[in-house]
């Protein structure tokens, strides 16, 4: 069983930055990867932005150059160094941790962007 618990979303204005972390507990070892992912109200949840268990990292198109995603192994907790944060990056993101077919998800973080 894996608990993910994410932290650090919240208002700001655009242009402006936020840090999202999540801390993973159980056993995580196996995983293949750990990433980001957005929904908004009518939408469907979508990636934005991956990091395996290799180190290599995957971003969505709109995040790149923009997002950034880490990782503290001994910590059990992946981050999301967002920056430029505009108002369609509004939503609520969610941790997830990937074991081949499967995935478990975090409860999620909001993020509001203001104009």
């Amino acid at each position: 069983q894996v608990s993910l618990v994410e932290s650090g979303g919240g208002l700001v204005r655009s242009e402006g930055s936020l840090r999202l972390s999540c801390v993973a507990s159980g056993d995580i070892d196996n995983c293949s990867a750990r990433g980001w992912y957005r929904q908004t109200p009518g939408k469907q949840r979508e990636l934005v932005a991956q990091i395996t268990s290799s180190g290599s990292t995957n971003y969505a198109d709109s995040m790149k150059g923009r997002f950034t995603i880490s990782r503290d192994n001994a910590k059990n907790t992946v981050y999301l160094q967002m920056n430029s944060l505009k108002p369609e990056d509004t939503a609520v993101y969610y941790c997830a941790v990937l074991f081949g077919g499967t995935v478990d998800w975090g409860k999620g973080t909001l993020v509001t962007v203001s104009s």
